[in-house]
C-alpha cells in the first residue's frame, strides 16, 4: 500500500501542493515551497508506514506542508507580512483541503500554475523544464530524455527559470487574457510531454505510468472548457490524449511487460476513450487551424479505427506524418515516417526515406534510431548490418520492458 502511495499519489500531491501553496505565498519563494512540501512527504511516508494511512490523505499533507512553510515564514521574519497580504495561516487538525475549483479565470491550481511558469520572458525549454519540474514531478533524468538534453543542461535551465521568476513575481490570479493566450502552447507543449511520459516512461521501473496520463487528460479538459484555452489545437491534443489512452490497457501483459501494436488484443481497447477521442477530433476541425497535435491525433485515429494490424491505412499514416515533418519539422517524424512507409511499400522503400538524413545527436545515439534501422535492415535481408543496430538499441533501453519488446521483435530472445 504505502510503496503505491510513494510512487503514485506523491507524486500527483507533490505538484499539487506546490502549485497551492506557491499561488499563497508567490514564486519568489518557490524553494521554500518545494522544502516544506518534501518535508511532509517525508513525514507521510514515515508516519504511515508506522501507523494508519489517514482518511484524508489529500489534507493531511496539505496541513502538514502548510504548516512547515508558516514555520519557516516566522523564522525569517517574514510570516506577518505575508499573512496580510495572502491570508495565510496555520491550518489545524481539523483542516478540510481547499477547493480546486477556485475563483478567477483557470479553476484548477496546478493548471494556473502552469500559467505561472510559462512566462513569456522565460525560453521556450526553461519553461518547459521548470514546469515539468516543479509543478509535474518530473526528476532531471526524465526531463532529460523527455526534451533530449542533457542532464547538467537540465540543472541550468531549471536555474535561470526560477531566477527569472523571482524576478518578475507574477501573482496567478492577475494573469490577464492577453497573457495566458500567449502562454497556451507552452502550456500545451507541458501536457503534451506529461502524457508522453505516462504512455511510454523513461523509468527503468515502470514501462507505462497511467497516472501522468490521468493527469494530463484531466488538466487539458479543464483548459478546453476555458474561453482562451479552448482552442483548435487544445481539442487536437484531447483527442490524440484519448486515443492513446483507449490502448493504454492492451499495451501491456500481465507482468508489466509491453505488447507490440501487432500482437495487441483490439478486443481490450476501450471504445468508449475511442468515441471521446474521435469526439474531440472532430471538434478540432472547426476553422483553418491545422497543428502537429491535429496530424498526430489523426495517427492515433487511424490506428484506433483499423480492424487489425494488416488492414491500417498505412497510406493515411504516411500522410500524417509528412504534414507533422512540415509544422514541427524533426528527424525523430521522419524516422516514423520511414517506419510507416516501411509497413505500407515495404522495408526498402522505408530505407529509403532515411537515406542521407544525418540525426541530430540527441536522436542518434536513441534507441528508437537504432531500433528501427535494425528492423528495416533485417526485413531487407542485411543481417550484419542490423546485428550491429541491434544490439546498441538493447543496450540503450531505457528498461527491461521496452527492452524485451524491443528483443522480441527483432526476433532475439531476452537474456
Amino acid at each position: 500500500m504505502i510503496l503505491q502511495i510513494e510512487a503514485h499519489f506523491f507524486r500527483h500531491e507533490y505538484g499539487r501542493l506546490v502549485a497551492m501553496l506557491s499561488r499563497r505565498v508567490g514564486m519568489h519563494h518557490l524553494e521554500m515551497v518545494e522544502d516544506a512540501v518534501q518535508c511532509a512527504l517525508l513525514i507521510a511516508l514515515e508516519s504511515w508506514t508506522r501507523g494508519a494511512v489517514p482518511e484524508n490523505p489529500s489534507a493531511w499533507l496539505f496541513r502538514v506542508a502548510s504548516n512547515q512553510l508558516v514555520g519557516e515564514l516566522r523564522q525569517r521574519a517574514r510570516r506577518d507580512r505575508l499573512v496580510a497580504r495572502r491570508g495565510l495561516e496555520d491550518v489545524d487538525a481539523t483542516a478540510a483541503i481547499p477547493s480546486a475549483a477556485l475563483a478567477g479565470d483557470i479553476r484548477d491550481d496546478l493548471l494556473r500554475m502552469l500559467f505561472v511558469c510559462c512566462d513569456d520572458a522565460i525560453p521556450i525549454e526553461s519553461q518547459l523544464v521548470n514546469a515539468l519540474k516543479t509543478l509535474c514531478g518530473f526528476d532531471v533524468h526524465e526531463i532529460a530524455e523527455r526534451l533530449f538534453m542533457s542532464e547538467a543542461n537540465v540543472y541550468k535551465r531549471l536555474g535561470r527559470a526560477r531566477s527569472r521568476l523571482r524576478e518578475l513575481p507574477v501573482a496567478p490570479d492577475d494573469l490577464s487574457t492577453q497573457q495566458l493566450a500567449s502562454r497556451l502552447p507552452a502550456v500545451q507543449s507541458v501536457l503534451y510531454l506529461l502524457f508522453t511520459e505516462g504512455y511510454l516512461s523513461s523509468s527503468a521501473e515502470e514501462a507505462i505510468r497511467r497516472e501522468l496520463c490521468d493527469d494530463a487528460t484531466r488538466l487539458g479538459g479543464i483548459l478546453a472548457e476555458h474561453p482562451v484555452g479552448g482552442t483548435p489545437e487544445t481539442f487536437a491534443l484531447l483527442a490524440l490524449m484519448h486515443l492513446h489512452a483507449s490502448r493504454m490497457s492492451a499495451r501491456q501483459d500481465a507482468f508489466g511487460g509491453l505488447w507490440l501494436l501487432e500482437e495487441q488484443d483490439r478486443a481490450r481497447w476501450d471504445q468508449r476513450e475511442i468515441q471521446a477521442g474521435l469526439a474531440w477530433l472532430a471538434k478540432s476541425a472547426q476553422g483553418d487551424v491545422f497543428s502537429r497535435y491535429h496530424a498526430e491525433a489523426g495517427i492515433a485515429a487511424e490506428h484506433c479505427l483499423a480492424p487489425s494490424f494488416q488492414e491500417t491505412r498505412w497510406d493515411r499514416i504516411v500522410e500524417c506524418y509528412a504534414l507533422l515533418e512540415r509544422l514541427a519539422p524533426s528527424a525523430l517524424h521522419t524516422l516514423n515516417r520511414a517506419v510507416a512507409v516501411a509497413e505500407w511499400r515495404g522495408p526498402e522503400e522505408g530505407l529509403a526515406v532515411l537515406k542521407g538524413l544525418e540525426p541530430p545527436s540527441w536522436l542518434a545515439g536513441s534507441y528508437m534510431w537504432m531500433a528501427v534501422l535494425a528492423d528495416l535492415h533485417r526485413r531487407c535481408g542485411n543481417g550484419e548490418i542490423a546485428e550491429g543496430y541491434r544490439n546498441a538499441a538493447l543496450a540503450s533501453a531505457p528498461s527491461v520492458a521496452v527492452r524485451d519488446v524491443l528483443a522480441r521483435r527483432l526476433q532475439i530472445v531476452a537474456v
